[in-house]
């Protein structure tokens, strides 16, 4: 399964102006580097992707871009497990809500979107009168490469 889908640099720049706020070129170069990534990124890969386009760019300008974001909800800032330690990673926030299930032997991620997931959404807000805003969900396991695996 695909990690997250990649989509035309932009949607997050148009957001954030949208609501005002200021459009810098590093700023612009940080989204891009979020939107087009075909994988979770922490914010050390971010920088490095970020510096291959602006080498000016630096550690504080990507993590204050990253708290925007996330402040605006268009980020989704994760541990993954804490697979690799206190390592978070970020992910555009997505249409649709998904869970991440994470190797725990080779520490592949894998996402998987389901409509049961969409419905027990819906029945937790029916019934505990709860508006659901973000859902995370994160699975331990082994993928079907380390499953075949024998115990180390």
């Amino acid at each position: 399964m695909p990690l997250p889908q990649t989509e035309q640099p932009g949607r997050l720049q148009a957001e954030l102006m949208s609501r005002g706020l200021r459009m810098t070129r590093q700023r612009r170069t940080i989204l891009s580097v979020v939107e087009t990534a075909k994988q979770h990124l922490d914010a050390s890969q971010i920088l490095r992707k970020a510096r291959k386009i602006d080498p000016h760019i630096d550690r504080v300008t990507v993590y204050r871009t990253l708290t925007l974001l996330k402040r605006h909800g268009l980020v989704d800032e994760l541990d993954l497990m804490h697979l690799e330690g206190e390592k978070h990673y970020y992910e555009r926030r997505p249409q649709r809500d998904h869970l991440h299930m994470a190797c725990l032997r080779c520490g592949k991620i894998m996402e998987f979107e389901s409509d049961l997931f969409d419905r027990l959404k819906g029945q937790i807000q029916r019934e505990c009168q709860f508006h659901i805003v973000v859902t995370r969900m994160e699975i331990g396991g082994y993928c079907s490469h380390c499953r075949s695996m024998p115990p180390t």
